[in-house]
């Protein structure tokens, strides 16, 4: 990447893989501005990492893309040109027990409005403008467990898997619409694997620092559309099968 100043937004920034992701990107040089759902821990968590925060919950779509706007009106005053880096680090897990003949509608809406939707709505929001400046980089956190390849969908904790598989799609699709990276505009998806973070519990086998550098590497690769590509399920910087 060059020497322009660049800046990013990195949703879930304020704990686990998108407080790791962020602080990968400003030990890289670039201005960030993490969201978080809860105001007091990302205001905390800002000061951390010396950012910029707001606070939303991502699944009202509505004060989302509010929120998104003011975010890229107050950088463009700042100086700043179109986005460079959209981390969407936020997720949740659905209940233990929520197997298709089991979930509720309400279960079932939840993990799928913040998983799924908000990733819609963040893209759809943002990124039009990375596109047309052909440039700029969508990282999105998707999870093994969507996979349709191996164990990844053999059942249990339905929502949040097929969350996770709609990811998937969406990013191959999206990737296939601009270009696959000819463009100058890239997007991929990323499998953390199981990390030490508030979802993946403490005895998790990853550190969210290692499972939060393949997305720093997206973000900050030098990219060669001859021979580089996009468009894909990474793991440990690794492309895996969707």
């Amino acid at each position: 990447m060059s020497d322009e100043k660049k800046w990013a937004i990195v949703t879930g920034g304020s704990r686990g893989l998108g407080f790791e992701t962020a602080k990968g990107l400003i030990a890289a040089g670039i201005s960030v501005y993490i969201i978080g759902k809860d105001e007091v821990r990302a205001q905390q968590s800002a000061e951390k990492l010396g950012c910029n925060f707001r606070a939303v919950d991502v699944a009202d779509s509505k004060k989302f893309r509010q929120v998104l706007t003011e975010i890229n009106e107050e950088a463009t005053s700042n100086g700043f040109q179109t986005l460079d880096i959209l981390v969407l680090a936020h997720g949740v897990m659905s209940e233990k027990m929520s197997k298709t003949l089991r979930t509720t509608d309400e279960e079932w809406r939840r993990t799928l409005s913040i998983n799924l939707d908000a990733v819609f709505t963040a893209v759809n929001q943002l990124a039009p403008a990375m596109s047309d400046a052909r440039k700029g980089r969508v990282i999105v956190y998707s999870a093994c467990l969507g996979r349709m390849s191996g164990p990844g969908t053999h059942g249990g904790l339905a929502p949040y898997r097929i969350s996770k598989a709609g990811v998937n799609a969406f990013v191959k699709n999206l990737s296939y619409e601009t270009g696959l990276g000819a463009r100058g505009f890239l997007v991929d998806a990323i499998c953390p694997n199981h990390c030490r973070t508030d979802m993946g519990g403490p005895d998790a086998p990853r550190s969210a620092q290692e499972g939060a550098d393949t997305a720093i590497w997206l973000a900050t690769r030098e990219f060669d559309p001859a021979k580089d590509k996009t468009g894909l399920l990474w793991e440990d910087r690794q492309v895996v099968d969707w």
